[in-house]
């Protein structure tokens, strides 16, 4: 393991915990100052792992990496890696799906709470001297009238629904790959995603984005929709397709929108979901906290050394590669 060196391409976090990391486990990390293609493959000519955060990693690049057998992902998503083509190669990937469950299900009933209460309405209201708690806003759920769909019953998805159903919620889930008995032992009940976009007062997104999810709440899916329905997204951006849901949101069909994350991010200054009416907006935030700060290097880092080392990697998504 001396020799093996490990590909950073790309990361906006502070500090160099993975680095450190690695080095403490003996092995060489070497970290991108940019992601051309040329300084990429330059770099990591000799690399058998890469950790990646937000650069494209697809079937060219791997094939400039002649060594590489191994994808390490700062983050739950992994739309970033052509998986397809790193199986195809024998690469294995994998992402670090436990470093932020409590804060994104945390952020994502905050979420729900705050234009479920109607609490960003209310803030403006009182600010410009407003004292009107029933004109002021007057969607408020009760929670036991309010059915809230959760799109996913994945790690964060189920927490966000055994959370809301501690609220006294109904709470309908839509996920084909999820056990219904898992479901309603949460106390939940299972629904297809068509019935669960048409019985959701509240709807919140927790599904990988694939290219069968891109767009999954388009114009005719919010069609579907109760009038005056809430949309929330901690997931992927691409979920949505913005521009339906501004128009949506501007002609009252759809009550209100929260949303953490953007179809492109940073969200551009002229982007219509800053002045579009109702809508809560944090800057891809439902991550974090000093402690999924400090782990979600780490854990990247040590699948590298895990993987490198021959051990199992239980985050590793394309495990058909683990046959070859």
């Amino acid at each position: 393991m001396q020799e093996s060196l490990t590909l950073i391409t790309d990361c906006d976090l502070p500090g160099d915990a993975a680095e450190q990391t690695l080095r403490a486990a003996g092995l060489h990390a070497v970290r991108a100052p940019e992601t051309s293609t040329e300084t990429l493959a330059s770099l990591g000519a000799d690399a058998e792992a890469v950790i990646v955060q937000w650069h494209r990693i697809d079937g060219a690049l791997m094939d400039r990496l002649p060594n590489l057998r191994f994808i390490s992902r700062l983050g739950i998503g992994y739309d970033m890696v052509d998986v397809a083509a790193a199986t195809e190669r024998g690469i294995a990937v994998a992402n670090t799906p436990s470093y932020c469950i409590e804060e994104v299900a945390a952020h994502t009933v905050a979420m729900i709470m705050a234009q479920g209460r109607g609490l960003p309405a209310y803030d403006r209201a009182l600010r410009e001297g407003v004292w009107k708690p029933v004109d002021a806003r007057p969607f408020a759920v009760r929670p036991s009238r309010t059915t809230v769909s959760v799109l996913g019953f994945g790690r964060i998805g189920s927490l966000v629904a055994r959370g809301l159903r501690g609220l006294g919620f109904r709470v309908l889930v839509a996920d084909p790959y999820a056990p219904e008995q898992a479901v309603r032992d949460a106390g939940c009940e299972p629904a297809t995603i068509d019935d669960a976009i048409a019985a959701a007062d509240i709807l919140t997104l927790h599904v990988p984005l694939t290219d069968e999810t891109r767009h999954l709440i388009d114009a005719a899916a919010i069609g579907r929709m109760k009038p005056g329905a809430v949309v929330v997204n901690t997931c992927r951006g691409p979920l949505i397709d913005e521009a339906a849901l501004v128009d949506a949101l501007t002609d009252g069909s759809i009550g209100a929108a929260a949303l953490d994350v953007f179809e492109v991010e940073p969200l551009a200054a002229e982007s219509p979901l800053r002045t579009a009416p109702n809508v809560l907006l944090s800057p891809h935030a439902a991550w974090y906290s000093p402690e999924a700060l400090q782990d979600l290097p780490v854990h990247a880092a040590e699948n590298v050394i895990r993987f490198l080392a021959g051990d199992e990697v239980p985050a590793i998504v394309n495990r058909a590669v683990l046959a070859r």
